[in-house]
């Protein structure tokens, strides 16, 4: 009687947030780490990734799994807004409400011994307010050369640590702060331009933007970037640093051809999309790429 009065039919309860895909995983090399996530309430996209990547006939590659390991520390957290990868050495990895510190330790300790990685940029992000959710939200990278900030974060002095550890041979050799994080990749020969969230001129519409994904880009190849076309500022920025500014739509209906251009910004509407709290990153989980030489 209970089961045939209850109103839910589900076989498996709604998973909302799986449009994120982003964050229940991420592809480094020949490697997936699965990760784990935050809220609770996220663990079965988890659990269905590793599914996916440790079954498929289709995917080969080695699974490491935090996620669904039975003794682990409640206190390791990792989601894969919080990673970016800026050369085939070097990751780069937001330290604040998603991923613990306790969580790039495992990072250290379980992944980079198999992936060859030397150098790990980590910037401290604040807990509130909850558009700083990942570090994608304010920084990612557009091209080999150039990159999208949120600049009262990324470039001002402020009390968020940049952090840069040193690896060699899978082990930590040292640990050491940074004046921000376009300086930690200078240091290891990655030299960025930047192109501002908001544009340059007000600082309120940086912030406002940014609270809008305006930092939050995929790029689907190098200088190829696709996000909202609301964050208008954003767009106008990135028209201005030889950006060809493109309508998702005319992509679709094939009116244009993504192979003329060098680089160019292919911009969605996605006003409900936005209100999810993510952009286009969050919602693009990369599986196979090539190697990245900067």
């Amino acid at each position: 009687l209970t089961n045939f009065l209850n109103p839910e039919r589900y076989a498996l309860r709604p998973l909302h947030n799986f449009f994120f895909t982003r964050d229940a995983s991420v592809s480094i090399q020949n490697h997936v780490l699965i990760n784990k996530m935050a809220n609770k309430v996220r663990d079965r996209e988890s659990w269905i990734m590793d599914t996916i990547f440790t079954h498929s006939k289709r995917v080969h590659g080695h699974t490491i799994s935090p996620a669904t390991e039975q003794r682990q520390n409640p206190k390791i957290t990792i989601e894969g807004g919080d990673i970016l990868v800026a050369r085939h050495d070097t990751l780069i990895v937001g330290l604040g409400m998603r991923t613990s510190a306790q969580g790039i330790d495992y990072i250290i300790d379980h992944l980079v011994p198999h992936t060859g990685i030397q150098h790990l940029i980590v910037q401290e992000l604040p807990h509130t307010p909850e558009s700083f959710i990942h570090l994608d939200m304010v920084f990612t990278l557009l091209d080999h050369h150039k990159c999208m900030v949120f600049e009262p974060l990324i470039l001002k002095s402020t009390r968020y640590q940049t952090i840069y550890i040193q690896i060699d041979n899978g082990k930590v050799t040292s640990i050491q702060h940074s004046s921000n994080l376009l300086a930690a990749l200078k240091s290891i020969g990655i030299e960025l331009e930047t192109v501002y969230c908001g544009g340059s001129k007000d600082p309120w519409i940086q912030e406002r933007e940014q609270w809008h994904s305006g930092a939050n880009f995929f790029a689907f190849a190098p200088g190829k970037i696709i996000g909202y076309e609301r964050n208008i500022y954003t767009v106008e920025e990135l028209s201005k640093h030889g950006f060809e500014v493109l309508k998702a739509n005319d992509v679709i209906q094939q009116r244009i051809d993504l192979s003329r251009y060098s680089r160019c910004v292919v911009t969605i509407e996605g006003a409900e999309l936005a209100r999810g709290g993510g952009g286009a990153r969050c919602m693009t989980m990369p599986v196979r790429r090539e190697l990245l030489q900067v």
